[in-house]
């Protein structure tokens, strides 16, 4: 089974809740996890990664804490999978990246179809955005609020 392990999936919902408080300044990991139900420490291990790759800004002091390295419509959730998981890819063989090449790679049956589901995936986290992300949960918290009722 093709699965993200959590780097990729906490990656993705910490990068997220520094979208929603852009503009609230330098936002600390302490606020993340907690708001994300994610541990403080694995929190500081995938900020690291992230803000060697520009996608997160560290702000020190006293009122320190991360922002976005880049406005959320420039931060692709293909980047910041790549960044904490590696290259996307459902084999080996076929990695973004350096692909490991077997004898047979030539004349393999199913190669074609793993670069088809690579190609895939990738298209799929290439397209969304953290803005994009933004957008759609606006909207669900709008048709959210228009199927509550108070007695």
């Amino acid at each position: 089974m093709l699965k993200l392990s959590t780097k990729g999936r906490y990656g993705v919902k910490a990068m997220f809740d520094l979208a929603q408080h852009m503009g609230e300044g330098p936002i600390s990991l302490k606020s993340i996890a907690e708001r994300q139900d994610i541990s403080e420490h694995y929190l500081e291990q995938l900020i690291s990664g992230l803000r060697k790759a520009g996608l997160v800004k560290s702000v020190r002091g006293a009122q320190g804490g991360y922002l976005l390295g880049k406005e959320p419509d420039k931060i692709k959730v293909g980047d910041i999978i790549r960044v904490l998981e590696g290259p996307i890819a459902p084999t080996d063989c076929v990695s973004e990246e350096d692909p490991e090449c077997c004898s047979k790679a030539e004349f393999c049956p199913t190669r074609i179809i793993w670069e088809k589901v690579r190609d895939s995936i990738a298209d799929v986290l290439d397209s969304i955005t953290l803005e994009t992300m933004l957008e759609d949960a606006k909207k669900r918290e709008a048709d959210r609020s228009l199927y509550m009722y108070y007695i």
